[in-house]
């Protein structure tokens, strides 16, 4: 089952040739990605061919990297609303939703080539690369090995160890050791459609997850009705790359980087009145806010040309429980470049 994700539960669940144009994910009505974008199936190395979505617009591109177990849909709700002024894409990685996978080295330099492949085979322009959570270390890789490709890097509580590491921060051991309490998960009501998969992660999170993405996550049955989860090749080697990625201690870009802190785990766990989870909750805080006061800290010492906003109480997917925030952000910082 997956539950609502804060940034350690998502790295322990992380853990766990042409351009051919497609159709959205599913073509039966109940199932289908109600999205404005075009699906790309890219090839790049070892025959692998990558999911892009593309929503369209004009001006400079902007590319979106989905975090750990996620893939590009998780931008279905965010990119539209950047389409006006710019030219909108997301990558889902090799080995997670429609992207394929023949190797199992998920090390974020070879990723980084991916990246560095999809841009090629658009013709895309310094673009500016946009991660989320483990989608960090793609931004930071790109940016120290083709530091000539992107106009800029934009980090969504995503510029942690495996993306900016000098020493002194905390290391990815620590941030996974937390115990991060867990809501109830969804019931049958719950999962009677994704829309009311959706409405059980409001009242649990206070803000939903688009309903493409949803539909990477969980089967969708003929019905419409939410099935079983699906699991991704990808997910193994993600585990390893946590373990072992590589140590960035410079970002040759202009920089925006949106940190959370402290991080909310949202309404329901404000509402409870189990005791245990209530204290539960304060240790998790009392854990993380720290660890991420001296990532942040350490971050902006050593790269004090990047713009760094912390938002108080927000979720670790910042662009979906703070969308005006980010978007206010990112509207700021991307007509500088």
């Amino acid at each position: 089952m997956r539950l609502p994700t804060t940034l350690p539960s998502l790295f322990l669940a992380a853990a766990l040739a042409l351009i051919a144009p497609r159709t959205s994910a599913q073509s039966a009505a109940p199932c289908a990605d109600p999205s404005p974008h075009k699906q790309l199936l890219i090839p790049v190395a070892d025959s692998v061919r990558l999911e892009v979505l593309d929503w369209g617009g004009s001006g400079r591109p902007l590319v979106f990297l989905a975090g750990g177990g996620d893939t590009a849909h998780a931008f279905d709700d965010f990119a539209p609303a950047l389409v006006p002024t710019y030219h909108v894409y997301a990558i889902t990685r090799r080995g997670f939703g429609a992207s394929g996978l023949t190797t199992p080295d998920n090390d974020a330099r070879h990723l980084a080539d991916d990246v560095v492949a999809v841009l090629d085979a658009l013709h895309l322009d310094h673009p500016v690369l946009i991660g989320h959570s483990i989608g960090g270390a793609e931004l930071s890789a790109v940016a120290n090995q083709h530091p000539h490709r992107v106009a800029g890097l934009v980090y969504l509580d995503a510029a942690y160890g495996y993306a900016f590491d000098d020493g002194n921060v905390p290391t990815m051991q620590q941030l996974m050791s937390i115990d991060t309490p867990q809501p109830p998960p969804p019931q049958a009501a719950d999962l009677a459609s994704f829309h009311a998969l959706q409405s059980y992660y409001v009242r649990v999170l206070g803000f939903t997850y688009p309903e493409g993405e949803l539909k990477q996550w969980r089967q969708c049955n003929a019905d419409g009705s939410v099935g079983d989860d699906r699991s991704f090749p990808g997910g193994s080697t993600l585990g390893a790359f946590l373990k072992s990625y590589p140590k960035f201690t410079a970002i040759p870009a202009p920089t925006l980087a949106i940190f959370a802190m402290p991080h909310t785990l949202g309404p329901w766990a404000a509402a409870t009145t189990d005791p245990k989870i209530r204290q539960s909750a304060k240790t998790y805080a009392a854990t993380l806010t720290p660890l991420t006061q001296s990532q942040v800290s350490a971050f902006q010492k050593a790269i004090p040309t990047a713009r760094v906003v912390v938002l108080p109480n927000a979720h670790h997917y910042v662009y979906l429980s703070n969308r005006p925030d980010v978007l206010r952000e990112l509207l700021a910082f991307l007509p500088t470049l």
